[in-house]
């Protein structure tokens, strides 16, 4: 069955808002563009998790009357906790001004960003933007000269071993004269562009974190609107590993709580799933949590290289967006804001293009240029040397160096520090560890991991192709199991992975269908042996508010 072929000015692959931002830029810098969005998960946000606290400079210059149109940024930052945790009861907090002066919050806003993402894609609607829910984008289709001509959705309807269902639908084409990424962090697509143009040339290699989040309904009693709170240290700290945590008070009594552990971690019986249910059993997190009631539980891959380790995001036919390309400012936690802008520069560099007369297919080396003489190239580069600082030094020595460049040099440095390694080359084989003991849940403050999935709505069609392809089979026992104790039963933070006993020897058993998309396998895997693709479109976790 032949593929149906859809042509636009511009499409999108991604609803978060990286891609809405720049969908709605293009609309507005020119209204007769034909400019459509992909969105993998079954509606706008359904697979968009966050912290999140977000700067409002990008959506001031988006959209300047946000606050009357209604945006949901309804919960100002009204103080600012940051904590050393040494244990499980014991915690010291940091005077304001021994703080990173990037990391003050002050006139930002706590968030949703599902919600957030939800309200944008109405005003993408409003000026004409089309946006597509459900639909996974698949496949990059190339011209015969080699430049981006769009991309295609993947079929629907195809059992486990790839054949046609009674029910299939095959893909469609999306033509464009340019193509957006905006897939978010380890993007499917992202990955093999840059790849196939060598973007990463000259940049140090990426570095993500796994950020695990619950949503709780806590104690009216307990509840300070605009609180925030972030902490590092303890339970990390006991087991080598590094990262941060956020307790974030919004509006209705709920709190968001989450762990962002470094996947840069050396023991391979790690667990950031089982480090997160401890965190929770923190002191200071626990007096909060209380009595409250978990509402939902997610996880999401984080890209958090910063400056340095920045691709080239141009290429012919194309441009990577946001996280797909790795524009957080890891100093400042933050990464919507800078997504956004990144977005709107893409959306203003494909306009002036089109505008002179470029036909598409351009690699629009302008796109750097533009983002030079912004506000988002200098937010980054002072950043640069924050991550590299924490990797180098550690959590106490590299955050009070980090506080000098910040608080006296603002980022100024006249060196940059550079981190050369890769997070999946950090794991150390099992030899060298003792395995580590996690408490079993108390089903109240703690939970398993099957109970966690099922708070994040994950569904998938069971009759399809596994999306999670391991390229040497024969490697998941010989060298995973063998050597590094099958770190894919601990790194996942859904229960895909699992060996099992079976005619006399282990066997890896994928439950792809407790998958979150958070994209850890593909980053983790000490041999690089997962891949992670899309399944069909729709599938995945639905978040209602993450």
């Amino acid at each position: 069955m032949e593929r149906e072929a859809m042509e636009y000015d511009v499409v999108i692959v991604g609803a978060g808002p990286a891609g809405l931002s720049a969908a709605i830029r293009l609309k507005q810098m020119n209204p007769d563009l034909g400019v459509m969005v992909l969105e993998k998960g079954s509606e706008v946000g359904a697979h968009i998790l966050s912290g999140a606290v977000v700067e409002s400079r990008a959506l001031d210059e988006l959209l300047p009357d946000w606050q009357a149109s209604g945006a949901p940024l309804r919960t100002p930052v009204t103080e600012d906790q940051v904590y050393l945790y040494r244990s499980e009861t014991a915690a010291t907090r940091l005077p304001g001004f021994a703080v990173p002066a990037p990391m003050h919050n002050t006139g930002n806003y706590i968030v949703s960003l599902g919600t957030l993402c939800r309200w944008l894609a109405e005003q993408a609607e409003a000026v004409g933007v089309e946006i597509f829910p459900g639909f996974a984008a698949t496949e990059v289709l190339y011209h015969d000269d080699g430049s981006v001509k769009g991309v295609a959705t993947g079929d629907m309807g195809r059992d486990k071993e790839g054949e046609p269902k009674d029910s299939f639908q095959p893909g469609i084409e999306l033509h464009a004269k340019y193509t957006f990424f905006a897939e978010g962090s380890r993007g499917q697509l992202g990955k093999e562009l840059i790849a196939r143009y060598d973007l990463a040339a000259g940049a140090t290699a990426q570095h993500y974190g796994l950020g695990i989040k619950e949503l709780w309904l806590i104690d009216p009693a307990k509840h300070v609107p605009g609180l925030v709170q972030h902490g590092a240290g303890w339970p990390l700290s006991e087991n080598g590993a590094t990262g941060g945590s956020f307790l974030y008070h919004l509006e209705d009594c709920q709190v968001a709580v989450g762990l962002i552990v470094d996947l840069n971690y050396a023991n391979p019986y790690l667990s950031p799933f089982e480090e997160f249910q401890r965190f929770k059993q923190q002191a200071e997190i626990r007096k909060y949590l209380e009595g409250g009631k978990r509402l939902s539980y997610g996880a999401r891959a984080i890209t958090k290289g910063g400056f340095n380790s920045l691709p080239k995001q141009s290429f012919p036919g194309g441009l990577l967006i946001g996280c797909d390309a790795g524009t957080l400012n890891f100093a400042k936690i933050k990464g919507i804001h800078t997504a956004m802008k990144s977005g709107m520069l893409a959306a203003e560099t494909v306009v002036a293009a089109l505008r002179a007369g470029d036909r598409g297919r351009s690699d629009l080396v302008a796109y750097a240029a533009a983002c030079k003489d912004s506000w988002l190239h200098e937010e980054l580069y002072r950043a640069r040397n924050f991550g590299p600082a924490l990797h180098k030094f550690g959590t106490f020595i590299g955050g009070a160096f980090n506080w000098l460049q910040q608080n006296l040099f603002g980022g100024a440095m006249f060196f940059t520090l550079k981190d050369e390694s890769t997070d999946h080359g950090q794991l150390a084989p099992a030899s060298r560890f003792q395995p580590i003991v996690y408490p079993k849940p108390d089903g109240v403050l703690t939970f398993d991991r099957l109970s966690s999935v099922f708070v994040s709505n994950t569904a998938h069609e069971e009759e399809q192709p596994v999306h999670l392809q391991l390229l040497d089979a024969s490697k998941a026992i010989a060298v995973n199991f063998k050597e590094y104790a099958s770190p894919e039963q601990r790194y996942c933070p859904a229960g895909v992975y699992e060996i099992v006993e079976e005619g006399g020897g282990p066997r890896l058993q994928i439950n792809a269908s407790n998958c979150l998309h958070c994209k850890t396998c593909d980053i983790k895997d000490p041999t690089q042996n997962i891949r992670w693709v899309a399944p069909e479109g729709g599938g995945g976790p639905n978040y209602p508010n993450m």
